[in-house]
């Protein structure tokens, strides 16, 4: 399914627009990377850790959101949008949404 951030589809003609789509994931921390973290945050530096954590987390919620689009029956996604907030100490939620849309 094609996806963008854009509120168009170069070549494409949108038919219909089905409504919002989303989808979230909530991750959590563990202790074995917080202690790497405390350590790097001492000397500087990216923490590949949470980078890959967030990243991961990304792809959950645009898979996620993908299949709600699926379920409405869409051909694509416009204007994909990512928005993170804290749930917790340690944990953040990460959605992905866009418009559902089909093509004419």
């Amino acid at each position: 399914m094609i996806y963008v951030n854009t509120d168009f589809i170069s070549g494409k003609q949108i038919g219909e627009t089905i409504g919002l789509v989303r989808g979230s994931t909530v991750r959590a921390r563990n202790i074995g990377n917080d202690i790497m973290a405390s350590l790097k945050n001492i000397v500087g530096g990216e923490i590949s850790d949470y980078t890959k954590l967030l990243a991961d987390a990304r792809e959950e919620a645009i898979t996620r959101m993908l299949q709600d689009a699926k379920n409405l029956n869409a051909d694509a996604v416009i204007n994909v949008r990512f928005m993170t907030s804290t749930v917790g100490q340690g944990m953040a939620e990460i959605l992905a949404y866009g418009t559902a849309i089909k093509f004419a």
